[in-house]
């Protein structure tokens, strides 16, 4: 399935259907008096959360919807039937944005939540409700009114325990793929990821949501490599794990250019619990691994795991460190 995690739809709910305009013909009733129904309402356009769902794919091809007009009133006093609401599923933790693409309507946080985002039209009134002392025979109605619409964006941000960052080729993906049942694509070229993938993490029956987030270069918040736009995958993550690629020769060069580049895209980020964890143990010998690390803590404080993915050194312990700050 492709991803797509930002939309632009235009929504229309309804029109109110038309009262009715009708008089009483019946046998033996000689002032038989107006009968004229009301319309009925117009249908809303209503998002519902799906914690299924995991992609805006559905809104890249149509980007129209309208729900359902009101039926117009008729004689016998009957009241046109309602219009049906247009139920539009999205993802779980899809944002609901003015067409500005800045004010925000809604944000689904919530597996089922019900947003109405549209109103459908009131319906007009029939010639009955127009009768009166003075008027026994009146002949008004009115329109229905128009239901609401507009221009919105939908941005989905994945709803994830913890996110992994670092620059292409660390290891992202393989790390999602060993800790879940994800099948992420692998490959030893930069960008192998184009799109956050998804993974959960399960140890003792309680379970942790990973996001394998696309690699950022230094630039990205100003669209080098495949820009920063997939930050917003992270924003809701509780935990963030680092993963550095220790075989590079300046790994604390390369660890400040991914946090200077959290801090281009949301100040906010760096405050997130964080895993530092080096990846590719196998291709370094101990005495170089050992001579970095030190300047590493040195420079930067910060506490840290080392790991290969290839021969699973320490990696048990790593996937207990993660599951245990994300819970």
């Amino acid at each position: 399935m492709k991803f797509l995690d930002q939309a632009k739809i235009y929504v229309k709910a309804g029109n109110g259907g038309s009262g009715s305009s009708s008089f009483r013909r019946e046998k033996y009733i000689e002032y038989g008096g107006p009968d004229g129904g009301d319309g009925g309402t117009g249908g809303s356009v209503v998002f519902e959360s799906e914690r299924n769902l995991n992609t805006l794919i559905d809104f890249r091809y149509k980007q129209h919807f309208n729900a359902e007009n009101g039926k117009s009133g008729s004689k016998k006093n009957k009241t046109g039937g309602g219009g049906k609401d247009l139920i539009l599923k999205v993802p779980t933790g899809t944002q609901i944005f003015e067409e500005d693409n800045n004010t925000l309507i809604y944000d689904f946080t919530k597996d089922k939540e019900k947003f109405v985002v549209a109103t459908g039209g009131e319906g007009g009134l029939g010639n009955t409700r127009f009768k009166s002392s003075t008027n026994r025979a009146p002949r008004k109605k009115t329109l229905g009114k128009k239901g609401e619409e507009f221009w919105v964006w939908l941005q989905l941000k994945v709803i994830a325990d913890a996110g992994i960052i670092g620059l292409p080729n660390a290891g992202k993906s393989s790390l999602l793929s060993r800790c879940t049942r994800a099948k992420p694509k692998i490959a030893n070229y930069p960008f192998t990821t184009i799109n956050p993938n998804l993974g959960v993490l399960s140890i003792n029956h309680k379970e942790v949501i990973l996001a394998d987030i696309p690699g950022l270069i230094e630039g990205s918040h100003k669209g080098v490599g495949l820009g920063d736009k997939f930050l917003r995958h992270i924003e809701r993550c509780k935990v963030l794990i680092h993963l550095i690629d220790i075989s590079e020769k300046d790994i604390v060069g390369n660890y400040l250019k991914i946090r200077n580049e959290l801090s281009k895209y949301d100040k906010s980020i760096l405050r997130k619990k964080e895993i530092v964890v080096f990846n590719k143990s196998d291709l370094v010998n101990m005495d170089l691994i050992t001579k970095k690390l030190k300047n590493f803590r040195k420079e930067i404080k910060r506490d840290f795991e080392i790991i290969s993915l290839v021969s699973k050194q320490n990696f048990e312990k790593v996937k207990k460190i993660i599951h245990n700050k994300c819970i």
